[in-house]
């Protein structure tokens, strides 16, 4: 691999959580920080933000290769699913409840993104919801969007 293909490389893993914390502080800002006495709803995603932003610019501009890039492959169509479906189950949370997208999201992600055993891909992703069920719902009181009334 040529030293400024890694370079390119390093640049473009750096700028895309760089873009992502940019995005996300000015949403945070939006909802409302407050101040330290009374923070407001957007006070904690702006400071994971602003670290993050921080820490991807240092990436930026450490960007020289050190031998250990990897070409892109097909495998990174596997991380791009894997984040596209977190934006779906995002938007299917708060209208069909928190049960069958997570069941869902995990089925994706161990079946088809793992390449997981039909049999462990069922038992994993009913016992995790069941389980975050008990805990967040029934446990914690976690007001969650859910169909599972108990």
């Amino acid at each position: 691999m040529s030293a400024s293909y890694a370079r390119r490389q390093n640049i473009v893993a750096a700028l895309v959580p760089l873009v992502f914390g940019l995005v996300m502080a000015v949403l945070s800002w939006r909802l409302g920080v407050g101040d330290l006495a009374d923070p407001g709803p957007g006070l904690w995603p702006l400071i994971v933000s602003v670290a993050l932003v921080v820490l991807a610019a240092a990436l930026v501009l450490r960007s020289r290769p050190t031998g250990a890039e990897e070409r892109f492959t097909g495998d990174a169509v596997l991380v791009a699913a894997g984040a596209a479906s977190l934006a779906g189950y995002a938007l299917l949370f708060e209208r069909v409840g928190f049960e069958i997208p997570t069941v869902a999201l995990l089925v994706l992600w161990l079946r088809v993104l793992g390449r997981e055993s039909w049999r462990i891909t069922v038992a994993v992703s009913l016992a995790t919801t069941a389980a975050a069920y008990l805990l967040f719902i029934t446990a914690l009181g976690v007001s969650l969007p859910h169909l599972v009334h108990m």
